[in-house]
């Protein structure tokens, strides 16, 4: 089951990245809305219904919660690097998976990641490496430097893109 859950294995960061391989997470944090927009571009509403793995999200929960999820994290970095030792707000992914706008077509959350992504590579492209080891703390995550959670957002995505391909 982890295999479907965690089609591309677990987050494993890397410790001190350098300038190049970070610059390498964000480049693919900014082309994912076009990778993802591709996956189900051609979909059938029925494909849109699928779960990914028994027990699980649609295809359509999972874009809308990925739109949900970089919206959170947009504002987690921005608080992170403007606070001292913020606190991520948290939210209840599963409930919110639940609600009335999970049911529209997936069209507005590719439209909000590509625009919400754009402006959070736009963004980290202007720090310095210092920013990088800026922390916040996670409830989930615990602390956490920038660092971490540029790799973390990155391999999000891609975690969920890997299930959806998976369904198909």
């Amino acid at each position: 089951m982890d295999s479907i859950r965690y089609p591309i294995g677990k987050f494993e960061p890397a410790h001190n990245p350098s300038p190049e391989q970070r610059g390498r997470f964000i480049d693919a944090i900014a082309e994912f809305p076009q990778s993802l927009r591709l996956a189900v571009q051609n979909l059938t509403p029925e494909q849109l219904q699928t779960p990914y793995r028994p027990g699980g999200w649609t295809v359509r929960q999972v874009v809308h919660h990925l739109a949900d999820n970089d919206m959170n994290a947009y504002i987690r970095f921005k608080r992170a690097l403007t606070e001292d030792n913020s606190v991520a707000g948290t939210y209840r992914e599963d409930l919110w998976a639940e609600l009335g706008d999970y049911d529209l077509p997936v069209e507005g959350s590719l439209v909000l990641l590509g625009e919400v992504r754009s402006r959070f590579a736009a963004l980290l492209r202007t720090l310095k490496p210092a920013d990088f080891e800026r922390t916040f703390t996670s409830p989930t995550h615990g602390a956490m430097t920038l660092d971490a959670a540029v790799q973390r957002y990155d391999w999000h995505g891609r975690h969920h893109l890997a299930q959806i391909r998976s369904t198909l």
